[in-house]
């Protein structure tokens, strides 16, 4: 299926291939070591896949399609990681990490079943990152300020990146006040639009947003969007937002949540017709309550790229994959894709 590539007239990038390069370099250093400052992480290494029978790969909206594979030596079943949600509990699990203390890795994934745009790649790297809480912690005012710190992590890179990169200060500055807004506000204040539509009307006017609880049904009866019913609980869970003045839409900067606790896995397994998950290890020691509370979520290192660098294209921050409307698109556009 063909891509949807859109580039704005007159579009330019800022910085020149080089130094874009350099520039992404600067960028996810600055970050990662920001973001453990802020939230007490760790870094530790990830898989690049996980054995089919694990019940450890991340389903997304339980329609993609995972990048499988036999291990004749180990005469086994693997599959590519999607993400690393369930994976980093159970690393959380084997750490035996203290409350209030967490990991960060990097992910990197194949997802063959998205379709290419601006924003949406076959291929996606992320930090991916988990962090043991208290029982007191699994509320609202606990993940709003969790938003908080990730959202500062944000400003001060980019912060960072501006006093290197003196071109990037024509972008505007990253707004630290979050706006939280609930999936269901969203609907009932823009009845008749579609999820996206309704995130570009609202983050317009709120340019840092934090969407609260996807995954359940709506009052309309659809949920706002899909979420897997294993990782995050759908009531403490949500999106980071921000306005992309470049492309003048929403960015989704993370996905990110706090977990399913025993209650919560039983209620969403049973909700989404997932019930036969129960019997997979990772399941198992969740519903017996062995496995630790958690908050966690994913960042994109190439959409945060792309933000704060202001380009207009995610093959620009980062090597895949492209149709060939895509690739002719951004040559008649002057743009060199990674």
């Amino acid at each position: 299926m063909p891509s949807k590539t859109y580039i704005p007239e007159h579009y330019a990038p800022l910085l020149n291939l080089y130094d874009t390069q350099k520039a992404i370099s600067l960028l996810r250093r600055v970050f990662e070591d920001t973001l453990c400052g802020n939230l007490h992480l760790r870094r530790v290494s990830a898989p690049l896949f996980v054995e089919a029978a694990s019940g450890l790969n991340d389903d997304l909206n339980g329609v993609e399609r995972p990048v499988s594979f036999d291990i004749p030596a180990a005469g086994r079943d693997a599959q590519v990681v999607h993400s690393l949600a369930k994976w980093k509990r159970m690393a959380l699990y084997h750490y035996h990490f203290p409350v209030g203390e967490g990991l960060v890795t990097e992910m990197n994934a194949i997802r063959r079943d998205e379709i290419p745009d601006n924003l949406h790649s076959i291929y996606v790297d992320q930090w991916d990152w988990e962090k043991v809480i208290a029982p007191r912690d699994r509320n609202v005012e606990y993940l709003k300020a969790t938003v908080q710190s990730i959202v500062d992590a944000m400003a001060d890179t980019q912060k960072t990146l501006q006093s290197v990169f003196p071109q990037l200060c024509v972008l505007p500055q990253l707004s630290r006040n979050v706006s939280f807004v609930t999936s269901q506000e969203l609907e009932d204040a823009f009845p008749g639009r579609t999820a996206k539509e309704r995130e570009d009307a609202w983050v317009k006017d709120h340019p840092t947003t934090f969407l609260l609880g996807i995954g359940a049904p709506l009052k309309s009866g659809q949920p706002h969007d899909g979420r897997a019913p294993d990782y995050d609980d759908w009531t403490l869970n949500g999106d980071i937002l921000l306005w992309d003045s470049v492309l003048g839409r929403t960015i989704e900067l993370s996905s990110m949540g706090i977990r399913v606790d025993p209650a919560a896995l039983d209620r969403q397994l049973t909700a989404a017709g997932c019930d036969d998950r129960r019997e997979l290890t990772f399941h198992k020691m969740l519903l017996e309550g062995e496995l630790p509370l958690t908050i966690g979520g994913g960042i994109g290192q190439s959409r945060l790229s792309m933000l704060l660098l202001g380009k207009a294209h995610i093959g620009e921050v980062q090597v895949s994959t492209w149709d060939d409307e895509t690739i002719e698109t951004c040559r008649d556009a002057g743009i060199i894709l990674l």
